[in-house]
């Protein structure tokens, strides 16, 4: 049997089960409430985000796929957004200095 990450990792279900065992865990080990809520509120925080790179990097994909060019991209290092552009170029499109 094949586990499909991508599906687990966008799977709103898989996160909230996270979330539930490691609230039991911390909970079983007397961690104080508001250090509980911290981690409850870290791990919603990352299964957005890898939610979201994988939603558009299927996005990026299809668009590839279809023959469509992907123009720019938003890079966040630290805070700070920088745009990478980005030009898919077809084979046919690229020609031969004569």
């Amino acid at each position: 049997m094949r586990i499909d990450f991508k599906q687990k990792l966008t799977s709103r279900k898989f996160w909230a089960a996270v979330i539930g065992f490691v609230t039991a865990i911390l909970t079983a080990f007397n961690v104080d409430s508001l250090t509980i809520e911290q981690v409850t509120a870290i791990i919603s925080a990352t299964a957005v985000l890898i939610a979201y790179i994988i939603g558009e990097g299927l996005v990026d994909s299809a668009r590839v796929k279809n023959g469509e060019p992907v123009k720019d991209i938003v890079v966040t290092l630290d805070g700070n957004e920088v745009l990478k552009a980005l030009s898919a170029v077809k084979e046919e499109d690229v020609k031969e200095d004569e």
